[in-house]
């Protein structure tokens, strides 16, 4: 969790301002071998900024009115100005999920909020469920007063029924992964329809975080920005 700071504090009402979170951080320890911070050497900590729900959808819609139609990965491109602008003015570097080679957001999100991985393979948060994401992260040169979380309630142990297994008509999601080619052809196929207007049917069975679910117009996007992934 985030110990309470003047600087931590601001940097999360400037992110809430965006309707983005602070999703936790830590300082890396002796030895381990961080990206490099705003100076270019070794990072001292790191900041997790993400949502819980759909926060941030009004403000990336009023954001991209103001942008080219044709722009490529506009939510992409919307959290790093956002997450850049919050870095500059806190002497952070911002980094993203998708920069490469790729960051271990995943770990570090883990290890920031106790979380563990869903079947789905999205970390299951206690309170939002499968709804929520992580959109970036901000480097720092010096520690912060942070610390990891302990672990979290892991819902999906006492889940018995595990519906997110059993409502994609194609299985993309087992013991063995995620069916990435299966998913992308069903979605892009005749019968998909259901997929792209209404979003994963896996994860929307989850009972967890229901209060926290995307609304159908931000489940769509997402899901026509997979199905127009490259194979």
């Amino acid at each position: 969790m985030i110990a309470p700071a003047g600087s931590v504090d601001l940097i999360a009402e400037a992110l809430l301002a965006n309707g983005l979170v602070l999703r936790g951080g830590f300082n890396f320890a002796p030895g381990e071998a961080p990206p490099t911070g705003s100076s270019g050497a070794p990072a001292a900590a790191v900041l997790l900024v993400g949502q819980a729900g759909a926060a941030p959808w009004l403000h990336f819609l009023r954001w991209r009115e103001q942008q080219p139609q044709a722009i490529a990965n506009p939510l992409d491109t919307w959290s790093r100005e956002v997450i850049g602008a919050v870095a500059e003015t806190f002497g952070a570097r911002a980094v993203s999920p998708s920069d490469k080679p790729y960051l271990p957001f995943q770990q570090w999100a883990m290890r920031a909020e106790g979380l563990r991985p869903s079947p789905l393979g999205i970390l299951m948060h206690p309170q939002y469920g499968l709804w929520h994401a992580y959109r970036g992260a901000l480097l720092f040169d010096d520690e912060l007063p942070v610390q990891a979380a302990e672990a979290a309630p892991h819902l999906c142990d006492t889940c018995v029924e595990k519906p997110c297994l059993k409502s994609c008509p194609v299985d993309a999601y087992s013991a063995q992964g995620f069916a990435y080619q299966s998913c992308l052809v069903h979605m892009r196929g005749v019968n998909g329809e259901p997929c792209r207007s209404g979003g994963c049917l896996d994860r929307n069975a989850c009972p967890y975080g229901t209060a926290y679910r995307y609304p159908l117009e931000v489940q769509a996007f997402h899901m026509a920005s997979f199905a127009a992934a490259a194979d």
